[in-house]
């Protein structure tokens, strides 16, 4: 036991400070208790080493990991460390006597000089000087009649609380009979019951000994009420404790004491009505809504059904019925955002601001005429189409932006059950209401831009076809009354601007495709992606990365170089991952290699970096060739060039295709060697060839699947030039469909087929002559400048441009 302490030679010294978050030292008392907190380890280890008193005090804010000098609370407690022992966790386990209340002043930090806390800072102690706080004690003969009867109340309650919580320990009663005052005795007294942390600390700052004792009183008169309270509700539910019904004892136990204190938490059936009553849903549901929170309120506690009804009035009350934001239109606004976000595609901001600039007209016209402008800004549903990674959830997040909607997007891709759309009935256990509007709920609002994204993957199997289901989403003539299984009511969707997005159009309904607004977005020319990614792409993973912009920056050429080589693809996801790979080299480089400072990548260093190139373009001969004719072919990566290659031999008249031809392409290769057939004598074929030869029709990549009739003319243009034994001109590459009369029929993906004969060093393409008025809105100026596009009506006309005479045979 340490030895007395002399309070006045304490005075005017600085004494280490003590911080602890939730625990208060009394005097006269004995306090144990755990430290983990770096400022208090320094404080004990101090007053060991010193053995120095220290004063004991509570942080304003528990949370606070390392307190300072304002943390503290004003009062705290001057004691004497008595024993210290390290705990396995690094902490330590303290015991300590308080001797006397102070106020403490002139706090100082004592910073020491060693390691470095966890938070980076040198280790420091508070210190501060005491003031004394000695009891004020009237000892009046008025004053002692009335702190008698309020003794022995303190006493009397405190033996009954101690009581109820079991047997009295021998150290309590020694503790209280030892008290040689009433000061000591309400010290003990207030440290070893469980009170509040803020009543505790009123109780140490009253320095007046019998205001004191009437608040500990009040306060063991709560305490004993509480555990009648407990004792009154365990006996009157000893008759409910079945097996089922414990587990809700503490739930029970909560209500009833809600109601007997009055000022608790309100309840919870009453917040749901004042939802209702604020709710600017229907009065309709309303009523049925209100049934269904009386219906609540009857059920038992703990009956299976009240679950499946409180979460159904949950999801009710949370719809944001009639809750409509404002629509912020601004053609302006809605085209500097997408010049922000999105380099190039150019027609579809137009289309884009197109639209914007129509609803705006609507909501004009509508507020002009004293209507509601919701009820015109029905209008088509977009559905952005193209290959992945070209932009097009980000542009529906752009045009939410410029429409000051709120955002939200549900991927329907792999979904495959009807329910995930309408939701299921309530009545089945785990019912849960459809995505659509568990959307809904999430935004907070009637009227947001809600992405379905993927809606081309969407699928069907024996619980119903999700698609069905989007039909009356997607219909504005139908959602204004889109109805929910487990909702069981309608709401209203016709405020919500609906866009979709998909890669293929082939495998969505046409009832549905019937009720979309098709954008289509082609992939990226390589000229467009090296602008994305000097601008948008290499600039975000740098960022992300770490890094600084002067640490890594890439040549133009280089960029270039990347692109060709180390992707393929019709978007920039797999660009993005280049860019993240070159900042990670970096990042390497900057923590192993001392003195690197970063790097800017040239042309020649791509394969330093990024190993060598994974794709290659093929070049077309640049040679006549015999049996060859080079065709343009579109991708889901892009477009690229197709080499046909035809060979004869002696034989039956047989007609052979190898390549992974798909159906089309092989029918195309029928019709093109039957149009040959037919045009013998003008193309300069011996008759007698196609009965004594077999032809081989063959298109590289053999590994790779082809399909699609655009290369009929170029089919026909090889088979003319191996049964003729006239070449091919070479630079020259041709894409279109083929009838048996020689009619050239149009095609699609002009603008990838133009990108992918440039990059295959092309000099001139022939195309349909009806996609002619394609070339100026799909062709990019850069391309149309650097390659002769010639329009053909025939295949004669084709055969003409492209096969030499005989006589002009390269060697």
């Amino acid at each position: 036991m340490p030895e007395k302490t002399d309070l006045k030679k304490l005075e005017g010294q600085h004494l280490p400070v003590l911080p602890l978050s939730n625990v208060l030292l009394f005097p006269n008392s004995r306090l144990t208790f755990e430290v983990r907190s770096e400022v208090a380890k320094q404080a004990i280890i101090f007053s060991e080493r010193a053995d120095s008193e220290i004063i004991v005090v509570l942080q304003k804010d528990a949370f606070v990991e390392y307190p300072d000098v304002d943390d503290l609370r004003e009062i705290g407690t001057i004691g004497k460390i008595d024993v210290v022992v390290d705990e396995d966790d690094g902490g330590l386990r303290v015991s300590c006597i308080g001797v006397e209340r102070c106020k403490i002043t002139e706090v100082q930090k004592e910073v020491l000089e060693r390691r470095k806390m966890p938070n980076g800072e040198k280790p420091y102690f508070l210190e501060a000087k005491p003031e004394l706080l000695p009891s004020i004690f009237d000892d009046s003969k008025a004053a002692e009649s009335i702190r008698e009867p309020l003794k022995k109340t303190m006493l009397r309650s405190f033996r009954k609380i101690a009581h109820a919580q079991g047997e009295m320990p021998r150290e309590i009663a020694w503790l209280i009979e030892r008290a040689n005052s009433i000061e000591a005795m309400m010290d003990v007294i207030a440290s070893l019951v469980d009170f509040d942390t803020k009543d505790r600390y009123d109780l140490l700052s009253t320095i007046d000994v019998d205001e004191r004792l009437r608040k500990l009183v009040e306060l063991l008169h709560q305490e004993m009420k509480v555990y009648e309270i407990g004792r009154d509700l365990a006996h009157n539910m000893d008759h409910k404790l079945e097996k089922k019904q414990r587990k809700m004892l503490i739930r029970e136990q909560i209500r009833v004491l809600e109601e007997e204190l009055g000022d608790g938490s309100r309840n919870e059936l009453t917040e749901m009505l004042e939802l209702l009553e604020k709710s600017s849903m229907p009065e309709a549901y309303k009523v049925k809504v209100r049934k269904e929170i009386d219906r609540l309120e009857r059920m038992p506690e703990g009956f299976g059904e009240a679950s499946i009804l409180r979460n159904w009035l949950d999801l009710v009350l949370a719809l944001p019925f009639g809750k409509t934001l404002p629509e912020k239109i601004s053609v302006r606004q809605a085209k500097r955002v997408l010049d922000r976000d999105h380099y190039g595609l150019e027609k579809i901001k137009e289309r884009i601001l197109e639209f914007v600039a129509v609803r705006k007209q609507r909501m004009d016209r509508a507020v002009e005429e004293g209507e509601d402008p919701n009820s015109r800004l029905k209008g088509p549903i977009l559905c952005l189409v193209g290959p992945p990674g070209v932009g097009k959830t980000s542009i529906a997040r752009s045009v939410a932006e410029a429409l000051g909607r709120e955002y939200v997007r549900m991927s329907v891709g792999g979904v495959k059950d009807e329910s995930e759309i309408r939701g299921h009935r309530r009545t089945y256990i785990g019912a849960l209401p459809g995505r659509v509007i568990q959307a809904i709920r999430d935004a907070g609002c009637d009227n947001p831009l809600f992405l379905l994204d993927e809606i081309d993957k969407i699928g069907s199997r024996y619980h119903g076809d999700p698609t069905a289901a989007l039909l009356e989403v997607l219909d504005p003539e139908q959602n204004n009354s889109f109805r929910d299984h487990y909702l069981e009511f309608e709401y209203d969707l016709s405020k919500v601007l609906f866009i979709t997005t998909a890669n293929d159009l082939s495998s969505i309904p046409r009832p549905l495709l019937d009720r979309l607004e098709l954008i289509h977005l082609s992939g990226y020319t390589d000229v467009e992606k090296v602008e994305i990614a000097l601008r948008y792409l290499l600039p975000k993973q740098i960022e992300a990365h770490g890094l600084k912009k002067d640490q890594l920056s890439i040549t133009r050429g280089a960029m270039e170089k990347i692109i060709s080589g180390y992707t393929e693809e019709a978007g920039v996801r797999q660009l993005e991952r280049v860019m993240a790979k070159l900042c990670r080299k970096v990042a390497v480089k900057l923590g192993s290699e001392e003195g690197y400072t970063g790097s800017r990548i040239l042309q020649k260093d791509v394969e330093d970096f990024l190993g060598g190139a994974k794709y290659f373009y093929e070049k077309i001969p640049r040679k006549s060739e015999i049996g060859q004719a080079t065709g343009l072919a579109w991708t889901a990566v892009g477009g690229d060039t197709l080499s046909i290659e035809v060979n004869h031999y002696p034989g039956q008249g047989k007609l052979i295709l190898t390549g992974r031809l798909g159906t089309v392409m092989q029918e195309s290769a029928q019709a093109a060697l039957t149009y040959v057939r037919s045009r013998y004598d003008k193309i300069g074929i011996d008759e007698e060839v196609f009965n004594r030869h077999d032809v081989h029709i063959h298109v590289p990549a053999g590994a790779v699947p082809k399909d699609g009739p655009s290369a009929g003319i170029t089919i026909a243009t090889a088979l003319a030039s191996a049964l003729s034994g006239r070449a091919v001109k070479p630079g020259i590459a041709m894409t279109g469909e083929l009838t048996l009369r020689g009619k050239v029929l149009p095609i699609g993906g002009l603008k990838e087929k133009s990108v992918a004969a440039k990059r295959a060093g092309i000099k001139e393409i022939l195309i349909p002559q009806d996609n002619l008025r394609e070339i100026e809105d799909e062709v990019p100026e850069l391309i149309r400048k650097e390659l002769i596009i010639t329009p053909v009506k025939h295949m004669d006309e084709v055969l003409d441009l492209v096969l030499k005479a005989k006589e002009e045979r390269e060697e």
